[in-house]
Order: structure tokens, then sequence, then C-alpha cells
């Protein structure tokens, strides 16, 4: 009888098969699992490094080609440099200090019809607009008397940026908010220099002792300008302008340039501007104090006319309460400090009258300067 050869043996298709197939499996999940949890982290390091790493190139281009054009940096020694710009001719010279944390530019409308018939100036403070912000290694000497965001430090810086610069003495002298501030403060030293002095919504001493005045600035305000901050810095925010997601403070119009415009955006992503406004706003309590107590220890001289323009509201943005409270302790300035101002009213303004309603602070300056030249006129 014949056996058969070469047979096949039979497929074993039981529980060791069916184990191969499940560990081949699961290991082919976990590499497709790796690979897509690879390709996240390669896509979350150039979201997190390309936009800062843009917005730093674009930074250092846009800084050189959007400085304006009659603006020029003044070396004012000890490794600082601000930005001056003066347009017109004539004196008495006007000079213009912007409010909290915002740049030059704010005076935009104010310092074009103003220039028409006198110089006026305009400057961006330490770490604002074009102001180089000093590094840690380098010093003025007087943060040993003065924060370095507050009104004293400030107020320094401008007297070495007009020596510098030789601005004609004496000049009328214009603050907003912070720029009020720093603007008595600079009144009550160097008073000579100082022929006119103009207050626009003036922040009242008292106004950092209210709890609740304190509770907005420091729990809501600046947290919001802290995330701006960072958003400049991780190159979000000329992201989301590019987007048309988050726009400029001071909108476009018939006599705002592209220019213009562009610097704008150009200071939304630049997080060296936004950190010396968070800074500005930090310390404003602490320049409001210094305020305080060179008034009492050298009050402000009779001699210097002062002008004070306020609107209906501080902010229209914040709670009623709050603008009451400042309008109150703004009362009461003008009654106790200044019984002697030329108080203006603008009706429908707030704190952004500056470049929402710039008309009426032009033609009082305008006022104060042929008032000036014609008394320089008599003699």
């Amino acid at each position: 009888m014949r056996t058969r050869t070469g047979a096949q043996a039979p497929i074993n298709d039981g529980p060791e098969r069916k184990d191969l197939d499940h560990n081949q499996a699961t290991a082919e999940g976990r590499l497709l699992n790796s690979s897509t949890l690879l390709n996240i982290a390669k896509c979350l390091i150039l979201i997190i490094i390309i936009p800062p790493f843009l917005n730093y190139a674009s930074l250092q281009r846009e800084g050189q080609m959007l400085l304006p054009k009659d603006g020029q940096i003044v070396d004012i020694g000890l490794g600082q440099k601000m930005h001056l710009l003066c347009k017109g001719k004539g004196k008495p010279v006007v000079i213009l200090d912007a409010p909290t944390g915002m740049s030059s530019d704010v005076w935009l409308h104010v310092q074009e019809s103003v220039a028409a018939i006198t110089k006026v100036c305009t400057y961006d403070r330490t770490g604002l607009g074009f102001s180089k912000r000093l590094m840690q290694n380098e010093t003025s000497g007087t943060e040993k008397f003065w924060g370095m965001s507050t009104t004293g430090r400030m107020v320094d810086d401008l007297y070495r940026l007009l020596q510098t610069a030789e601005i004609a003495k004496p000049f009328i002298l214009v603050g907003s908010e912070l720029g009020a501030l720093n603007s008595r403060f600079y009144s009550h030293i160097y008073d000579v220099q100082v022929s006119d002095l103009v207050l626009i919504d003036p922040i009242p001493e008292e106004l950092f002792e209210e709890d609740e005045w304190k509770d907005y600035w420091y729990g809501k305000l600046l947290p919001s300008l802290q995330v701006r901050q960072f958003s400049a810095a991780t190159g979000l925010s000329r992201m989301l302008i590019i987007l048309g997601a988050i726009e400029p403070t001071i909108k476009g119009g018939e006599n705002v340039s592209e220019e213009f415009m562009q610097r704008q955006k150009y200071l939304l992503s630049n997080p060296a501007h936004q950190s010396s406004a968070v800074d500005e706003h930090y310390f404003l309590n602490e320049s409001a104090a210094q305020v305080r107590d060179i008034s009492k220890f050298k009050p402000l001289t009779s001699r210097i006319p002062v002008s004070v323009i306020t609107g209906d509201s501080f902010d229209q943005q914040i709670p009623e309460q709050l603008n009451q409270m400042v309008a109150e302790l703004q009362k009461k300035f003008l009654e106790e400090t200044c019984p002697s101002a030329n108080h203006i009213h603008i009706k429908g303004a707030d704190r952004r009258m500056i470049y929402k309603k710039p008309s009426v602070i032009s033609q009082h300056l305008r006022k104060l300067v042929n008032q000036r030249q014609g008394q320089q006129q008599r003699e």
C-alpha cells in the first residue's frame, strides 16, 4: 500500500494566531498615535517659535521705516535716547505730554493744528513709541529717588530732553492724565521754564486711595493690558491685526496717513512699547503720590496760568459710579489746588478727546499762543 507524502500541515486558526494579529494591530495603532502626536508637537513648536520670530524681524525693519519724517532720536545722556517730534516755527513753543501708556501719535491732530502758528513738540516717554527703554545695567541715577516708570523719573527725562534739544523757554506745557501729572510736577520744579500749564483730564492724587477705583485699575484694567503685552511678545497681536481681529486705538480718517496707521499697528505688535504701557499704569498711584508730595514741598507759583480741560466723563467705557468718583475728585482738585484755573468743559467727551474731539483743545492752545505772541510784540 502506498502512503501519501508531502501533505501540507493544517493552518492553525486557534488562539495563538488571534493573539498575533491583535498584537500586530496594537503595535500599528501605537505607531500611528506616536506619529500623530509627533506631528502635533511639530505644529505646536512652529506656532510657538515662528510668530515671535517673524514679529521680531518685522519690528526691526519697521522701527527704522516708520519713524516720523520730522522726528529725531535725541541722545540725552547716560544711555538714554528719546524720540522728539517738532513741527512749525515760532514762540512760545508748545510741549505736549501724552496720556498713560500712549505714544506721541495721540497728539496728531492737535499738533498739526497748532503748528500752523508756532512750534509744537511731542515726545515719547522712555520705552514708549520710538524712545529707547533702558536696560537693567543702564542708569541715569534718578532711580535712587524715583521709580523707573514714575512721574519723578519722567520729568527728569523730559528736562534733559528739552535741554539737549535746545527748546526755547518759557514754553506752554500741556499734559493729559499721566502727562498732566508730569506737567504739574515739572511746573513745580522748573517753574521759570513754563509760561502756561494746560491739564487735560488730570488724575486727582486721592483717586488711588479709593478701594473701588483700585479694584478696577489693578483688577480689571491692568490684567487686560498684560494680556495685550503677552499677545505682542508671542507675535499673536500681529497675526490678529492681519486677520482684522484687532484694530489700533486711533482709527483712520481723512487726515490720517497710511504711514500713521502702520505705525499704530507696529506699536500694537511691539512688546517693548506694551511693557512700558503696563509699567506706567502699574505705577500711576506712585506717580500721583509724588505729585502730592512735591505740591506740599513747593507749591505751584501763581505766576503760571492754569487751564483744566475735562469732558462729560473720564471714560465712557467704565462703570458710571467710577466716572462720578473721578468727577468729584477733579472738582475738589479745581477748588482746592487750582481755584483760579480756567476750566473748559467739552460736551460729549471723555479721556479720548485728544484724538476724537481735538478741535476745542487746539482752539484753546492757539488762543494761549496768540496771547503770548501779543505780549512779546508789545514788549
